[in-house]
């Protein structure tokens, strides 16, 4: 019985490095998420934050009513929306049409899947959110404290609400649905029932670093500057890995 030369042998697929993973799921989400239609509704979306701004300063609002809108405009609306569509669709998209069978064949291991979803989510998602929302700080007129702080909330904000929203794309078919109703049901309105509640919303975090950078009196926004910042951090730390766990436990189409 003859056999094969080496060279014609089968030779087991070559371990995917981790660093080369990250940058193979980081291409191939990037490709997949830039729609330009996608790109430009959420854009015209982020657009209400700076007009709302310069119609504040336009009437010589008050530092209060400038931070205010900041909040509950820029974090509150435009930054979790933006964040949602991204880094949901980063998993979710690619498990729906079939793609992430590509990258779930390779012999790599999954939790590069999730960080390179992740980052080119963030890659998209920042300036889309950053932009606009620091622009309506300045556009408030308001100081260059609430330019700072937004800039440092909304920063904070994306990373966290990035990590959390590609776990929803990870483990639910219906990712926008489920995150919309923690944006608007939890955030917008459970979470203001009580302090102990209201330490699961991330939007808390970041309205802490406002209210610790302006000094204006925000509901809803009484944690320390180091917690406001470490907290949400460390949130969308154990977000991805327990995104990379469901990854690497399930049945993937």
């Amino acid at each position: 019985m003859s056999v094969a030369p080496p060279s014609q042998q089968q030779r087991p697929a070559r371990h995917v490095a981790p660093g080369a993973a990250i940058a193979l799921a980081y291409q191939v989400v990037l490709r997949q998420l830039t729609s330009r239609s996608l790109i430009i509704g959420l854009s015209l979306l982020a657009l209400v934050a700076p007009i709302s701004g310069f119609a504040l300063g336009s009437a010589d609002a008050s530092l209060d009513d400038s931070v205010n809108l900041i909040a509950s405009v820029g974090l509150g609306l435009v930054l979790p929306v933006v964040s949602l569509v991204f880094a949901g669709a980063a998993i979710g998209d690619l498990r729906d049409d079939k793609t992430l069978v590509y990258l779930w064949l390779r012999p790599m291991d999954r939790w590069p899947l999730v960080v390179g979803a992740a980052l080119a989510a963030g890659t998209l998602a920042a300036p889309i959110t950053i932009v606009p929302i620091v622009a309506a700080a300045v556009l408030t007129g308001a100081g260059n404290g609430i330019v700072a702080g937004t800039l440092l909330a909304t920063v904070v904000g994306l990373v966290a609400y990035v990590g959390v929203f590609t776990v929803f794309g990870v483990w639910l078919r219906r990712f926008i649905v489920w995150g919309l109703a923690y944006i608007l049901i939890w955030e917008g309105f459970i979470a203001q029932a009580g302090p102990g509640v209201a330490q699961l919303a991330l939007r808390k975090y970041t309205r802490s670093i406002l209210v610790d950078r302006t000094g204006a009196d925000l509901d809803l926004a009484d944690f320390g500057i180091v917690a406001a910042v470490v907290v949400p951090l460390l949130v969308a730390v154990v977000a991805l890995v327990v995104a990379s766990w469901r990854l690497a436990n399930q049945d993937i189409d």
